[in-house]
């Protein structure tokens, strides 16, 4: 491998430092993006690094805004050959070990697990609970969720491997004085100490728990049946009891792990949840057909990368520092990595045999693998949800928003508005409010917008902040009362029952305004207020895209540092608000296309509908109904109802399946 450096010139600007194409090689390697100050910032591997480096020199406003903001951070690039593409995979992984590049994805536990060690590297191995980094020689099992699981497991494991537990100190202490602790008094020790047995005989206890732990455990279930059925032929009793209680413990190791694949199956079974700014991944170790532990880490996706490079950086950084034993002989995954073929030479190497990675379709492992994606959904909702409610993240999220957008004081009340419709039809919009950083449900609003169909988001948007806003201007009409029509200033969302009256359908004007957009939604807002003549609100928007604060009248947008508390707050309410809005809209499309198949009946006009599906709740329970309990509807009459049975069962008739052709006829003979 031979390194070619650049020289930094210390300028932020992809042009400057810019390769010449011809200097960069056609072969495969691995490159590195250092800033002004020398600092690897990125590091990535290609087929064909001239292919590779010249896309990142393209035009600024083509490239993903992550890779557009590392390459502007950037002050040199510098690049290694290497002979094969599994060679610049682990060269990639070596640098973003040894550099933690910044703009690189970075797997850490989301929490420190603990794992059962078997020092081999010691001449009198020893088992023990680990955490953190590992030591070379030494194997390790699990990752455990509770270190009490791991000593309960140890302390049936030692009645069949009697190991060494204790610290080195102690084993000095007791060669010096010849005596052996509690455990080798109780035979759960072989007390290598003083001499009861060898170092060879002992490494080889520590090998059987190794190999037990490891899933090979038939041979030592099977072998201590053997023997107590031959001890208690030889009328040695006493012998086969033991034995039998060696059996005893085996078993109950092997029912606190569940057998969820058959065959003795070795493999890790992983799944991924995301977002548009984090990933939690979630894996099973499951050997011998047993889940053996479980491990999750988050992410903040700092990196453009798909679900497949996502998987991909997974393996390589779970994979790149485990010793052979520790990478199975399946891996299944949520999705294929780019390169699969080189993924998979790269695990058989670590593995020293053939590795399988391939994503499961049915069977029982996709259905192990759906339980693990469910603890990964969990994992992520858990994750946001602890960041939501620290009470020390809150109020730095607070205070950062207060220093970014240069407002007077922290917003304590936050109100976000996210509209909602399709094609431009059923438009609805949501409000969502934050007190004091957390969600307040009971505040939530929900509007129908009406005479803008057809029209874009920014003038329904308008319609909206003008109806909330309009009893806080300094033309203030009065507060609408909690019997006032949902219609007019937006209905609380599933029915939440509302504020006392005292208070009115909106408490009192939020610290900051937030909307669901850019620019012109941003302005649109800010002409809400100001037709008000409401100069207390600070509105903002918040861009999707490039999670990107746009403020009224700026031609440039306020860009918060990524992973920041005051980004994730606002993020928060603005997913929080467009949940709301996709929720209310399909209700109300739902309750539209249901009402439709009312309509066309002869007399029966908006208000008889509306009473028809109050009494009977759906239109399907109307069509259970008979005439005469159609008939007792206020307003409604025999002679109408039988109209409304002669006409649903005529669309019912219209809509069955042709059972000739196949095909489903249209009710109304399109």
């Amino acid at each position: 491998m031979s390194p070619v450096h650049r020289t930094l010139p210390g300028v932020a600007d992809p042009v400057t430092y810019r390769p010449r194409t011809g200097e960069i090689p056609e072969s495969p390697g691995v490159y590195r993006f250092r800033d002004e100050h020398g600092r690897v910032i990125y590091v990535g591997k290609a087929k064909n690094l001239r292919s590779r480096l010249t896309s990142y020199f393209a035009d600024p406003a083509s490239l993903h805004p992550r890779t557009r903001s590392m390459v502007t951070t950037a002050a040199g690039v510098e690049w290694t050959v290497v002979d094969t593409e599994v060679e610049a995979l682990q060269l990639e992984y070596t640098w973003i070990k040894e550099f933690d590049p910044r703009f690189n994805i970075r797997y850490r536990d989301d929490k420190s697990y603990p794992y059962l060690a078997v020092t081999m590297s010691e001449e009198f191995p020893r088992v023990q609970v680990v955490r953190g980094a590992r030591r070379r020689g030494n194997r390790y099992f699990g990752p455990y969720t509770h270190v009490w699981a791991i000593r309960e497991t140890v302390d049936l494991l030692l009645r069949v491997f009697p190991v060494r537990t204790c610290s080195n100190s102690a084993f000095r202490r007791a060669e010096r004085t010849g005596r052996p602790c509690l455990l080798g008094d109780i035979d759960k020790c072989s007390a290598p100490c003083v001499g009861r047995i060898d170092a060879a005989a002992h490494r080889a206890r520590a090998r059987d728990l190794c190999d037990f732990m490891a899933g090979r455990t038939r041979r030592f279930v099977r072998d201590r049946e053997e023997e107590m059925h031959a001890a208690a032929a030889a009328l040695d009793f006493e012998r086969a009891a033991r034995l039998r209680d060696d059996l005893t413990a085996l078993r109950r190791v092997l029912e606190k792990s569940a057998v969820v694949l058959p065959d003795g199956t070795d493999a890790d079974v992983f799944a991924l949840a995301e977002d548009e700014l984090q990933a939690a991944i979630q894996v099973f170790h499951v050997r011998d057909g047993r889940i053996k532990g479980q491990r999750g880490w988050v992410v903040e996706k700092v990196e453009e990368a798909g679900p497949a490079e996502l998987v991909e950086h997974l393996l390589q950084q779970v994979y790149g520092d485990e010793a052979g034993g520790a990478v199975p002989r399946e891996i299944f995954v949520p999705h294929e990595p780019p390169d699969l073929e080189r993924m998979i030479r790269w695990l058989s190497d670590r593995r020293g045999s053939a590795v399988a990675v391939r994503v499961p379709q049915r069977g029982d492992k996709r259905a192990l693998q759906q339980t693990v994606e469910k603890n990964a959904v969990q994992a992520l909702t858990l994750h946001k949800s602890r960041r939501t409610g620290d009470l020390t993240a809150r109020s730095q999220a607070l205070r950062e928003l207060q220093e970014s957008l240069g407002l007077d004081r922290a917003p304590l009340r936050i109100e976000c508005f996210d509209v909602s419709n399709l094609q431009g039809t059923h438009v609805v919009a949501s409000m969502v409010v934050l007190e004091d950083g957390l969600p307040r449900p009971s505040e939530y609003r929900h509007f129908r917008v009406r005479g803008t169909e057809g029209v874009d988001d920014t003038a329904s948007l308008y319609e909206v902040l003008t109806r909330r806003f309009r009893h806080h201007g300094p033309d203030a009409l009065p507060d609408a009362s909690p019997q006032a029509s949902p219609d007019a200033d937006g209905e609380p969302p599933g029915g939440a029952s509302r504020e006392p009256a005292r208070r009115g359908r909106f408490a009192y004007p939020p610290d900051l305004l937030v909307v669901d957009g850019g620019r012109p939604q941003v302005d649109a807002a800010a002409r809400a207020l100001a037709d008000l003549g409401i100069v207390d609100v600070f509105a903002c928007g918040l861009a999707k895209r490039l999670e990107e604060v746009w403020l009224p009248g700026e031609d440039f947008p306020v860009v918060l540092p990524r992973g920041s508390d005051g980004l994730y707050l606002l993020q928060h309410a603005r997913d929080e608000s467009h949940r709301v809005a996709i929720s209310y809209h399909r209700k109300r499309r739902g309750a539209a296309l249901t009402a439709g198949e009312l309509d066309g009946v002869p007399g029966l006009g908006p208000a008889r509908r509306k009473a028809l599906l109050k009494a009977f709740g759906s239109v399907r329970a109307l069509r259970r109904a008979d005439t005469d309990a159609i008939a007792q509807v206020p307003g409604i009459g025999p002679v109408l109802a039988r109209t409304v049975v002669e006409h649903l069962a005529a669309r019912e008739k219209r809509s069955a399946v042709d059972t000739s052709t196949g095909e489903i006829i249209d009710p109304d003979g399109a």
